[in-house]
């Protein structure tokens, strides 16, 4: 009888595989997920300590958000009243579908992520579909493809799950063309230096009331179990989801983190400029040592993970990577428009890259992967 597929449709189900597999979560390698494998830090697990110890654990959060929402701002440049916090990006997605789902019909490229359909689904919200090309070059960043009609269009900057990064200039008159536009811009701050920030559409915010970046923590800084991310969006509209939301959708431990993490400015360009770093090496590395599996086709990314193709059914050799090498990689079946020959491998640490590329050459032999030549 063949396996059962324990890690999901979705990513990060990290708890849930480990069950089922009957092992501790430390002894998988999770690839699933998309976050930074050397994070978060040691200060940051201190501070984190002393806010367990002190008063952010016992006290009720500010439900302001008063101060994280000021060094927000001043990170980004903006007044305060511009910046929501929330409970993860997942949080400020629902928000942002009920204002698109009053909007009308909102425009959604495909593969994309699930959780923007799972977000208007809440409030009943029309979609239809943009579909992208399956087949992409390796200059970042790149145009973004003509979107059909539709009231709201939602972005993901780089995209998820193909890795492409979108050119500011391709994106910028699309403010014109729609009534809304949602911009996902979590994994922004995880591309090579000097080429994914340049393309951000928060500079724009003051010119357009119709345009929402969300932003997340928790990738850059591996710290997913906190749920911190943030929007950034006009004071009237952010002023409506506050109506809108729980009491106390930040808790104090997330709201503590935060507060340091954007604390010290030159702490937090460091720790990116490390990140982007490790982005553009090891991802460059990957995809080489990738491209060497006779069935699998890594395809370009700018960023912390690379969706691969396989000329055949891949979901033998991701059950045999769970099973026998206890790495996860994700199902991309949850992802409109691919199939069980697709795979997304969030990049590792060297040592972990190299575990999985040698698991799934294995895996590729044992399995009869049919080659891409």
């Amino acid at each position: 009888m063949a396996s059962a597929d324990v890690s999901g449709r979705h990513g990060g189900n990290l708890a849930a595989a480990a069950r089922e597999l009957g092992q501790d979560p430390g002894a998988l390698l999770d690839a699933s997920a998309s976050l930074v494998p050397f994070g978060p830090g040691l200060r940051l697990r201190a501070q984190l300590a002393a806010a367990a110890f002190g008063w952010p654990l016992r006290a009720y959060p500010d439900r302001e958000l008063a101060s994280l929402r000021q060094l927000i701002a001043a990170h980004h440049g903006l007044d305060p009243a511009w910046v929501l916090p929330g409970n993860g990006a997942a949080e400020l997605f629902t928000w942002a579908a009920r204002d698109a789902a009053a909007a009308g019909v909102s425009l959604l490229p495909s593969p994309g992520f699930a959780d923007y359909t799972r977000a208007l689904d809440c409030w009943g919200g029309a979609w239809q579909s943009m579909p992208l090309p399956l087949q992409w070059g390796n200059a970042f960043p790149q145009p973004f493809p003509e979107p059909g009609g539709g009231a709201v269009l939602w972005l993901t900057n780089p995209h998820n799950p193909t890795g492409q990064l979108w050119s500011f200039a391709s994106l910028a008159p699309l403010l014109e063309r729609f009534a809304l536009v949602i911009c996902d811009e979590a994994f922004l701050p995880l591309t090579p230096p000097g080429v994914g920030e340049p393309q951000s559409l928060i500079p724009l915010l003051g010119r357009y009331p119709n345009l929402v970046v969300i932003r997340s923590l928790t990738k850059l800084h591996a710290i997913a179990g906190l749920r911190l991310g943030y929007a950034l969006a006009h004071p009237d509209r952010l002023r409506r989801w506050v109506a809108w939301r729980d009491p106390w959708p930040v808790n104090g431990l997330a709201l503590a983190v935060g507060d340091a993490l954007f604390r010290d400015p030159r702490r937090m360009a460091n720790w990116q400029q490390r990140v982007a770093r490790w982005v553009a090496q090891d991802g460059a590395w990957l995809h080489r040592a990738l491209g060497e599996i006779p069935c699998l086709e890594p395809l370009p990314s700018a960023t912390n993970f690379m969706l691969v193709r396989g000329a055949q059914s891949l979901a033998p050799v991701r059950e045999a990577l769970q099973q026998r090498h206890g790495i996860l990689l994700r199902d991309c079946r949850s992802f409109e428009g691919l199939d069980e020959r697709w795979l997304r491998i969030g990049l590792q640490g060297r040592h972990a890259n190299q575990r999985i590329v040698e698991a799934l050459r294995a895996a590729c032999e044992t399995e009869g992967g049919t080659s891409m030549a």
